[in-house]
């Protein structure tokens, strides 16, 4: 189906920055998103330090924690046994970016004044967000600003702002204000089920405050979960003009005032160390400690210390994870502005994991979904595979409750993980696209398992992995059943698989295949563990309770899958009824009624053929060995036109297969719509926060996409080709503690073995073998 994708693109075309070079009230508020900063803990939207006087509905002022949150019962208007029974909803915390300007008696606005000049700049490979102008006053004073703020990614607990004022035309007062404030509310949700939360109000309580010279803090505390929280400041003021502190505390702040008499041409610096510490981590009584330990060492190294390090981080980042295209500004520049956003939202600690939103923005509450498994998981992966070690454990660390889910939904066994969760608690209120999901078990077990493919990671799967693999696989055995009407091969009746335009069906094709990977999967591992180490073995099975035959009908139920297919069309039928329905009016849906969530009743659109993203063609890819091409070309060319791509997670997955099945161009549309999904705002929503899943889709689109990566069974292999408007292209793959380099340039691709020991993989059919440090270069026809 056929919507317009491409705009204009909004900022320009920098590889390294993104650059704002004036200022508009009518884009504030996806600006704020744009140049949000995070660490995968602490997360800054792009406000601005003075505040934002402009229209309603045209700022978010937002600074999240990954994983703290409120909880409330969600309230039905019918309730029915098993539905979700609280939400969990990231909150907007402390806001302690406040900074505001005074000369005498005229406080800086954007909104007041003339601005004579005005730039901001996120740059990527410093990581640090940079505004600076040149403001007048209504009564015609001069000052020039420079502010630079970070989110620091070595320490999770700590920011800081560097403020810089240099009066232009005048000598006199100037006072700098630094502040914390407690009074902070989260969105509403309104009209789209896709924003905000339902709480009305604050429910972040102010406990305590402290002030001491340089230093002050909140201690709150949220109303529900009892969580506490400390936000805490440190400022340091650089001039060489006479100042005086003046403190205060008006209701829920507490504010610093420097008031100094400037001269002249002269600078002021004023930098603000920010920290952020919960009961989510540490006891209580250690919050308001640790904060202060923090500051103080933050102060005593300094803020250009502080960016030192930042860009040290980033560059060990950017040598890992960097992907390079010589011949399109445009998509380089989205590329790193992608791959810069997963870092910052990714939680790297075994207790968090990533958002939808990372921490950007309130989009969906702050849930974690599957998306972090198909989505995000394999750019970690190959890149900084330490951190998807992270968000397997985060998984293992919800299994208890998964284990209760389990329990809820009827299974004497297993744990079922859920479908919207922040603490491992099912969140989601609408069951049919919510926990009929069961493929999410799935999802989870699948990047266990190329985990252990690109690591070897024993270890991991003895001591955590093999318990999340048997207790997934126990809920798919007991959620199926042999079906007389289908041959007694094993079927999943009502579930819902990715596609959540069609929901509560018998046989989802992609839910069916991946459950016969994760009981595949688990049958071997099971066999492994029990020849080669037999005491973890009996150990784990006394501590699950796991009986023997249990095992053997996991490979059974494995070998008996029902597979729906429809011999009449060559294709895979997306489930036993999809076929039966009716096509959907494309050509009478008018393009405003995109996406069709907003504008229709659900079952309206469960009657039709029509999906909001990747379904059959997914597990294509995912579980690509199972296919031949021509049936990948059969299902491409049969979904691609019933697919309206409402959701984000689509463009990339069906770019992924079209490059596959010789679809070149179509490939090439499909990744740049993903490529720079934020940054031109082809959804028009990315003012609630970014797409991470698209994000971490771009590279996936790249890397499994034009250069044709695979694994299958352990094995490496690429079939890469260039794009028409490219003249190269360059990443890097980490793979079983190696670092491999490949580049594709006209005519032949280059492979170049940066680090580790020797490693084989495929080119095409060809074998290819390299040592540390040697290179070879290939045909892209094979040769």
């Amino acid at each position: 189906m056929g919507k317009e994708k491409f705009k204009e693109a909004i900022y320009p075309y920098d590889e390294w920055k993104i650059r704002e070079e004036s200022f508009d009230i009518e884009t504030n508020y996806r600006d704020e998103t744009i140049f949000a900063l995070g660490n995968g803990y602490i997360g800054m939207r792009g406000n601005f330090e003075e505040g934002y006087a402009g229209p309603k509905n045209t700022s978010l002022q937002g600074t999240y924690l990954n994983g703290f949150y409120e909880s409330e019962p969600i309230i039905y208007g019918e309730e029915a046994y098993g539905y979700a029974q609280n939400s969990q909803t990231m909150l907007n915390v402390t806001d302690s970016k406040i900074i505001k300007l005074y000369l005498g008696d005229e406080e800086f606005s954007m909104f007041a004044g003339e601005l004579l000049n005005y730039e901001r700049t996120l740059d990527m490979k410093e990581g640090v967000l940079t505004r600076e102008l040149t403001w007048q006053s209504p009564a015609g004073k001069k000052v020039a600003i420079k502010i630079k703020r970070i989110v620091c990614l070595t320490n999770k607990h700590l920011a800081a702002i560097s403020y810089e004022v240099r009066p232009l035309n005048f000598s006199g007062e100037v006072t700098l204000v630094s502040a914390l404030d407690g009074a902070v509310t989260n969105q509403v949700n309104e009209d789209d089920p896709r924003v905000g939360s339902d709480f009305q109000g604050q429910v972040l309580n102010l406990v305590d405050k402290e002030q001491k010279g340089n230093f002050a803090a909140l201690t709150q505390k949220t109303n529900n979960t009892e969580f506490e929280l400390v936000c805490g400041m440190e400022n340091q003021l650089e001039t060489e003009s006479d100042f005086r502190l003046q403190t205060d505390q008006p209701e829920q702040m507490v504010r610093a005032n420097y008031i100094v008499e400037a001269r002249e041409e002269e600078t002021i610096n004023l930098t603000k160390y920010i920290t952020y510490y919960t009961s989510r981590d540490y006891s209580a009584d250690r919050l308001l400690p640790n904060a202060k330990d923090t500051l103080k060492t933050a102060k005593e190294e300094g803020f250009n210390k502080l960016l030192t390090t930042q860009k040290e981080y980033l560059a060990e980042f950017w040598q890992q994870a960097q992907v390079e295209i010589e011949g399109d500004k445009a998509l380089q520049q989205g590329i790193r502005f992608n791959e810069y956003h997963l870092l910052q939202s990714v939680g790297k600690d075994g207790k968090t994991n990533i958002a939808a939103k990372g921490v950007t923005g309130e989009g969906y509450e702050g849930h974690y979904f599957w998306d972090t498994e198909i989505y995000s998981f394999p750019f970690f992966l190959y890149t900084k595979p330490e951190i998807s070690k992270k968000l397997l454990e985060y998984r293992y660390n919800i299994l208890d409750d998964a284990r209760q889910r389990a329990r809820t939904m009827s299974h004497d066994k297993g744990a079922l993980f859920p479908w919207r969760t922040i603490a491992g608690e099912e969140c989601s209120a609408y069951y049919p696209a919510g926990t009929a999901q069961y493929h999410i078990n799935a999802d989870v077990i699948y990047s266990l398992k190329r985990y252990m493919e690109a690591t070897d990671d024993t270890e991991f799967m003895l001591n955590y992995g093999a318990e999340m693999l048997f207790e997934t696989a126990r809920v798919w055995a007991d959620l199926g059943d042999y079906i007389p009407g289908k041959d007694n091969q094993f079927c999943i009746n009502d579930v819902t698989g990715p596609d959540e335009y069609t929901a509560i069906v018998n046989n989802n094709c992609y839910t069916n295949y991946m459950a016969q990977m994760n009981l595949e999967y688990a049958y071997q591992i099971a066999t492994w563990i029990k020849e080669k180490h037999p005491d973890v073995y009996r150990e784990l099975k006394k501590q699950i309770e796991l009986k023997e035959d249990e095992v053997t009908n996991w490979k059974e139920a494995a070998d008996k899958m029902y597979i729906p297919y429809d011999e009449e069309r060559k294709i895979h039928a997306q489930d036993d009824s999809f076929l039966d329905k009716a096509v959907w009016d494309f050509k009478n849906t008018p393009q405003e009624n995109y996406p069709l969530l907003l504008n229709y009743h659900p079952l309206v659109i469960y009657r039709h053929q029509v999906l909001k993203q990747a379904d059959t063609v997914l597990v294509s890819f995912l579980l690509g060995d199972k296919f031949d091409l021509e049936q990948k070309k059969r299902d491409f060319d049969y979904y691609e036109p019933l697919t309206t791509h409402d959701s984000s997670l689509s463009s990339c997955i069906y770019g992924i297969m079209a490059a596959e099945i010789g679809y070149h161009d179509k490939a090439y549309n499909f990744f740049m719509e993903t490529a720079r999904m934020d940054l031109d705002n082809y959804h028009d929503n990315s003012q609630h926060g970014v797409h991470t899943a698209a994000m971490a889709g771009t590279w996936l689109g790249l890397v499994n996409g034009f250069a044709g990566m695979r694994i299958y069974e352990g094995e490496l292999s690429f079939d890469p080709y260039l794009p028409e408007k490219w003249d190269s292209y360059k990443f890097n793959v980490n793979f079983k503690g190696r670092r491999l380099e490949v580049e594709v340039t006209s005519g032949e691709v280059t492979y170049n073995l940066a680090s580790g020991e020797e490693l084989e993989f495929y080119h095409q059919d060809k074998l290819v073998s390299l040592e540390q440090g040697q290179k070879i270069s290939c045909d892209l026809d094979g040769e």
